[in-house]
Formats: structure tokens, C-alpha cells, sequence
């Protein structure tokens, strides 16, 4: 079910709202196991079989929590535990995301197995991750064990965040599953949120995909260089709005029923290093490897250079290979640990004018993207010579057509990706501008109301997201 359906918020959300927040309003174990519920539904509404999964993955991570805990309290190693949980959820995932991959790699090699057609589930890495991070954090005391399975399904489960992020680490919320405080102030901001997301999503990045799905379509194959960087800008704006905007929801509707996740993006094209953008981008998977990857291999606190760039790397090779079974996933991992190497150790960006500070990371971000994007390396290579003059010519009147028609997403899109609401709302606010107030509310309210009417209406509608 996506947040984007007229399924989802004309039914679905409405009646888990009514039923939280009336029969069950002082009742915390009854919305919490509510919530369990309507989340499994929510998962199955879509998956129906491999909601399973996600409840096989529920108890046996329960299971390895109170193993780790028992240990703990025994005076015993946890070694066993852990290194099963990572096993079982790392295999799980493997089988379900990378084995034909792997299979056909081997194949090409000179094997001869045969490769099943596996279905991957909607949103494993995201789920797999967050029940990882359960394990884990009741080891590292940053979360108290869960005697009850039905809260560890709620945390890994929840539906705002389950099946396209961010990946909430328990220690965030292991408090606020007994103990979180819902407010007015905390719902009506939730509910903005959500909208916001919700226009990110259908009114910019659905009419940008259109433009970059167009574009990627003919590499190799008439494609000239102006429509090629159109489709790269489209793309990178595309993934932005899809991606941000997707987590803005699950921020709002978290906050709607009380929980307060933490941030996911923090307007990446503003950096000025591709460090800094990094830091920005996908802020939750960042994380995630840092404690659980880079941190447990010594971080920056290692004894030289190489033990450090060997971090740095099992963190990049981690990332790629997380996003999918594909070379090119793995190529834009590399591409992006040695650029950041050659920004940390080679002075790129070093001393140049604030501008060029700003656009270099920009461009890195854009041309790296078109790996990220592309179904081959050999794909993504042919985009790249079409972007550099060595397509079908230096311009067309393709490009002139969609500029024509999607400019206004393109320059809204632009203007969302950069921290200018903020600012306008800070300056206001210095000054007491009440009126805008009451602008952003009716503002909010059209937002929704056009989203709602291009939802009804039945417009291309994916998420690049649910792929990982």
C-alpha cells in the first residue's frame, strides 16, 4: 500500500487515527498491539505472503534480544548470539536479494546452476536493518530487552517507516514504545509534515520521472547531450523529492501517533564538500553503518592512514551493495569512496571560491547518479558519453518540449531541494509575521487538495525506494 494512495489516505489512515485515538486512547498495551496489526495489514495489503517473513523475522530477532540479555546478565559472551543474529537476517537477505545475482555471476564463471526466480520483498533492507539494530543496541545497552514479542513486531513493523525508512535504530525510540507522549502540537505538526512529503512526492518527483525515465530510456539510442543533462538534473531532483518526501511522511505520520524518528535528509545539495553531502543524504543508512560498521572497525580511531581508508571502504562497499543487486550499485559505491578519498587526502575542493565548493559535490552527486540509475554499467556509460557530446547531437527539440512543459515542477523541485522555506520562516518568524501562519495552513491545505485530485486521477505513481 503506498502513502500516495487513495486507499491509504481516505481509508486506511483515517480509520487506524479514529480507532487509536478514541476506543483506544488511554490504553497503551491496546495501541501498541493495535498498531502491530494494522501495521502486518498494511504490509500484507501488498505482500500478503511475504508478510511472513516479516513475522518470522519478528520472533526470531525476539529470540536472539533475550539470548543476548540472559548472557549479559550471566556474566556469559553474547559472541554466539550476534554472530547468529547476523547470520540469520544477513542470509535472509542475501537469499531474497542477491542469490540469482550471485548465481548468474558464478554461471558466467563456468557453473551451471539453475537460478530460481526469487521475488524480493517490498522493503527488506529497511526491515532486516532495524531488527539488526534491536539485537544489537540490547548488546550495546542503548535499548532495554522486550519480553514482549508483540513490541519488538511494533518497532520493526511500524508501518511509517517500514518498507521505504528511514531506518529507526531502537535506541531512538526503545523508550517511546511504552512511554511516548502524544500532543495536539505533535499531530497537527505531523500532519503538515505528511502533507509536505506528500507533495514532494506526487507533484514533483511523479511529473519529473516522466522526464528522466524518458531520458534513461534512450541511452544509446538517440539521445543528444542537452536531453541527457536534462534527464540527469530531472533524475537526481526526482530521487530527492521521492526519497525525502517519502521520508517526510513517515516522519508525520510518526509523529501523529506520538513517535519522533529522527531526520533523514538535511537539504544535501546545499553542502559544500561531497563529505558534506553525504552527511546530508539518506542520514539514517549513514548512521546505521557508522555504528554498526564503521565504529566496531575502529572508526578514525585506528593507527594510520590505510586502516582508515580500509573503513572507509568496508562502509562504501557496504552501501552499494545494500542498495541492490547490481554492478552498477557497486560501481557508484566505488566511484563515490575513492572521489571522497581524493577530498580528504588530495585537496579536491581545497581553497576554491565558495561557488565552485558548492557546484563540484553538486556534479559529483549528478554524473555518479547516472550509475545509480542505469540497468548496466554499460548503459550508464553510453549516457555519460551522450552528456560529454558523443550522443545523437548537441541538442533537439525534445529537450525544448520538456522544458516547455515541466518547468514549473523542475523550478519547484529545485527550490525544495535548497533550505529556502526554512529561511523564509525564520526571517518571518524575527519579525512576528503572524500572517504567515495562517499562509503556510492554507498553503498546506492546497498542497493536499491538488495531491488528493492528481492521486484520484490515477497518475504514475512509484517509489524508487520499495526497490531496496
Amino acid at each position: 500500500m503506498l502513502f500516495s494512495s487513495s486507499t491509504f489516505l481516505f481509508l486506511f489512515l483515517p480509520l487506524v487515527l479514529i480507532i487509536y485515538y478514541v476506543p483506544l486512547r488511554k490504553f497503551r498495551q491496546g495501541q501498541n498491539l493495535f498498531l502491530l496489526l494494522a501495521s502486518l495489514g498494511f504490509y500484507a495489503w501488498g505482500e500478503p505472503w511475504f508478510v511472513l517473513v516479516m513475522i518470522c523475522s519478528i520472533l526470531v530477532n525476539y529470540g536472539f534480544g533475550l539470548w543476548v540479555d540472559r548472557n549479559k546478565r550471566r556474566g556469559k559472551s553474547c559472541r554466539a548470539p550476534i554472530l547468529l543474529a547476523l547470520l540469520v537476517n544477513l542470509g535472509i537477505l542475501f537469499v531474497f536479494k542477491y542469490l540469482m545475482f550471485t548465481l548468474s555471476i558464478l554461471n558466467g564463471l563456468g557453473a551451471h546452476f539453475v537460478i530460481p526466480v526469487i521475488e524480493l520483498p517490498i522493503g527488506i533492507s529497511f526491515f532486516t536493518f532495524q531488527a539488526l539494530s534491536y539485537v544489537l543496541d540490547v548488546h550495546r545497552d542503548r535499548g532495554q530487552v522486550q519480553r514482549s514479542p508483540l513490541k519488538v513486531g511494533l518497532y520493526i513493523s511500524f508501518f511509517p517507516q517500514l518498507i521505504a525508512g528511514p531506518i529507526v535504530k531502537y535506541e531512538t525510540v526503545a523508550d517511546q514504545i511504552d512511554h511516548r507522549q502524544e500532543s495536539w502540537e505533535d499531530f497537527s505538526a505531523g500532519c503538515a509534515r505528511f502533507v509536505v512529503g506528500l507533495g514532494k512526492k506526487v507533484l514533483l518527483s511523479n511529473q519529473l520521472a516522466i522526464i528522466a525515465d524518458r531520458a534513461y530510456g534512450m541511452a544509446g539510442d538517440g539521445l543528444t547531450t542537452s536531453f541527457a543533462w536534462l534527464g540527469a538534473v530531472a533524475y537526481i531532483l526526482q530521487l530527492y523529492n521521492d526519497f525525502s518526501g517519502y521520508s517526510d511522511m513517515a516522519i508525520g505520520l510518526g509523529r501523529m501517533f506520538g513517535f519522533h524518528f529522527l531526520e533523514n535528509f538535511n537539504y544535501p545539495f546545499a553542502a559544500t564538500s561531497l563529505a558534506d553531502l553525504w552527511r546530508r543524504w539518506h542520514i539514517s543508512l549513514a548512521t546505521w553503518f557508522r555504528d554498526y560498521v564503521y565504529i566496531p572497525l575502529g572508526g578514525s580511531r585506528v593507527e594510520g592512514k590505510a586502516r582508515l581508508i580500509r573503513n572507509i571502504f568496508m562502509v562504501w562497499l557496504c552501501t552499494g551493495i545494500w542498495h541492490g543487486a547490481n554492478w552498477t550499485y557497486l560501481a557508484w559505491g566505488m566511484l563515490n569512496f575513492a572521489l571522497l578519498m581524493l577530498e580528504k587526502y588530495g585537496g579536491l575542493g581545497r581553497g576554491w571560491p565558495r561557488f565552485f565548493k558548492w557546484l563540484y559535490p553538486l556534479l559529483v552527486f549528478l554524473l555518479t547518479c547516472v550509475f545509480f540509475r542505469s540497468d548496466s554499467i554499460g548503459l550508464a556509460l553510453r549516457y555519460l558519453q551522450a552528456m560529454f557530446g558523443f550522443g545523437a547531437g548537441l541538442g533537439d527539440g525534445l529537450t525544448v518540449l520538456y522544458l516547455t512543459e515541466c518547468w514549473l515542477p523542475l523550478l519547484a523541485a529545485a527550490l525544495f531541494a535548497a533550505p529556502v522555506a526554512p529561511k523564509v520562516r525564520a526571517w518571518a518568524n524575527r519579525r512576528g509575521w503572524v500572517v504567515l501562519d495562517i499562509g503556510y495552513a492554507l498553503l498546506i491545505a492546497g498542497v493536499f487538495l491538488v495531491s488528493a485530485s492528481f492521486i484520484i486521477k490515477g497518475t504514475y505513481n512509484p517509489f524508487i525506494y520499495f526497490n531496496f
